[in-house]
């Protein structure tokens, strides 16, 4: 991580790319969001969101002035828009400082593992508006990882262990794709206390790819009967019924589908899939495999990384890693035509380095992204969680 800089410098958002696509761009795309649905348009949340990113960093929009003491120096600081997927600016500060958090009043010095479940495409559109079902998803996840945890502690002669988590819900996939998947940060073994009443944590032993299946298969079958429960199986009446999103905002509910897709929904390549850039598949070597990874009827599963007690440099890296804001700017870049291309972070196993946008369609991509208001994208489970006994 680079070192703090001891003098203030303002942006100057006006000079991104990001920032001239919104201003140039965004009032086409509320017109031809609401042309959807007969002038049915986005959600207010959603375009405030696009409006008030326009004003942070700007003088205009609001600052707080300081002032020095000793030698009178006043500095003037622009408010910022405090935006959860739109701003860059915005997104890194909360992923910085949600991290120092994590790091100093959250996670003690013991080994961490990172568990990362994707999900079946339907339950990511589902999850994307409906916060209360995906909370119990990640409840029911974390208490199959936990019980695992207990489980196998017991087996080694620890009694009454009790594990803690910390789930980061992420709604974006590479392509600024919709894609909800949780970052579960999971401590790597159990707490119980010892003859003198004094807590020890107690790490469990390595894990393999059969442990991760075995959790999978446990989580898999649970979060089937939840979503039975809720009518929202696997019975295509039923979640045709069931679609609250389609009813609550029908247009973010079309642009959310085709996200999940793959598809264009707006500008002039609608219905038509991703445009890609990048090398010839047969020049891509393929991944290595991970041992401590499962997959199982579209549900993904991923504990390959733990971070041994005392690296907390690293620990940190992890966890800016899953708090990271959906958009980073310098990914982002218009070419002469007016077409916006971003840079993927990892190449895909096809070839695939960036992909390419019409603007209208690029807003299109990022209006998904924006959760509903006063919802919770961090959850504490077990020892980790408020007023845990």
């Amino acid at each position: 991580m680079a070192a703090p800089s001891t003098t203030y410098e303002p942006r100057c958002p006006a000079q991104t790319a990001l920032y001239q696509i919104v201003r140039d761009h965004f009032e086409t795309f509320r017109v031809q969001a609401a042309c959807l649905r007969d002038g049915e348009g986005l959600p207010r949340f959603v375009e405030h969101e696009f409006r008030n990113f326009l004003q942070c960093g700007w003088l205009a929009g609001g600052f707080a002035r300081f002032r020095c003491g000793d030698c009178g120096l006043d500095r003037l600081v622009p408010f910022s828009c405090k935006g959860r997927a739109l701003c860059p600016s915005c997104g890194g500060r909360r992923m910085t400082e949600r991290a120092a958090h994590l790091l100093d009043h959250v996670f003690p010095d013991v080994p961490v593992r990172q568990w990362v479940l994707s999900l079946p495409y339907r339950l990511r559109y589902q999850l994307a508006w409906n916060h209360d079902l995906c909370r119990r998803i990640v409840a029911v996840f974390l208490h199959a990882v936990l019980g695992f945890l207990r489980a196998r502690a017991r087996d080694g002669g620890v009694a009454d262990g009790r594990g803690g988590a910390v789930a980061v819900i992420q709604r974006f996939g590479g392509a600024l794709n919709l894609n909800l998947h949780v970052h579960a940060l999971v401590l790597d073994g159990v707490f119980a206390k010892n003859p003198t009443g004094a807590l020890n944590f107690h790490p469990v032993r390595r894990l393999t790819a059969l442990d991760v299946a075995e959790v999978l298969a446990t989580v898999e079958p649970r979060i089937k009967r939840l979503l039975d429960r809720r009518g929202l199986g696997d019975d295509g009446d039923e979640v045709a019924a069931s679609d609250t999103w389609a009813d609550e905002a029908p247009v973010l509910a079309g642009l959310a589908a085709a996200s999940v897709q793959g598809t264009v929904a707006l500008g002039p390549h609608r219905g038509a899939r991703l445009r890609r850039l990048g090398d010839a598949p047969e020049s891509v070597e393929a991944p290595a495999p991970d041992g401590c990874h499962a997959r199982a009827n579209g549900f993904d599963l991923h504990a390959g990384l733990v971070v041994p007690a005392g690296q907390r440099e690293r620990l940190e890296r992890v966890c800016r890693y899953a708090l990271r804001p959906p958009v980073a700017g310098d990914r982002v870049r218009v070419t002469d035509d007016g077409q916006v291309v971003l840079q993927l972070r990892h190449r895909w196993i096809d070839g695939t380095t960036h992909v390419v946008f019409d603007p209208v369609e690029f807003l299109g991509r990022l209006a998904v992204l924006v959760p509903r208001p006063r919802i919770n994208l961090i959850l504490y489970h077990g020892v980790l969680a408020p007023r845990a006994a």
